[in-house]
């Protein structure tokens, strides 16, 4: 029930990808939970998707009622190797 997208946009989205990937968020909207994670803000996801209409449907289906939590600060991963290293 739940869907979880992690390292979301690593790269652009091909049409068909975008195109599939509308056609889940269509079938999940209200129904069911997904979890996006990303480094990329989200006000950079719109130029993932070549299509204009295509993005302006999917982000609207993943942002409409969504809760966001944004972190701050240095990657754990940073932090934690730079404890290995003393």
């Amino acid at each position: 029930k739940l869907l979880i997208l992690d390292d979301w946009g690593m790269e652009k989205m091909s049409a068909r990808q975008a195109n599939d990937l509308l056609d889940v968020m269509e079938e999940r909207y209200q129904n069911t939970s997904t979890i996006i994670a990303s480094q990329l803000p989200v006000n950079e996801w719109y130029k993932l998707i070549n299509n204009p209409t295509v993005a302006d449907a999917l982000l609207d289906r993943l942002l409409h009622n969504s809760h966001r939590i944004e972190l701050a600060g240095e990657s754990m991963r940073k932090l934690d190797q730079s404890d290995h290293l003393r």
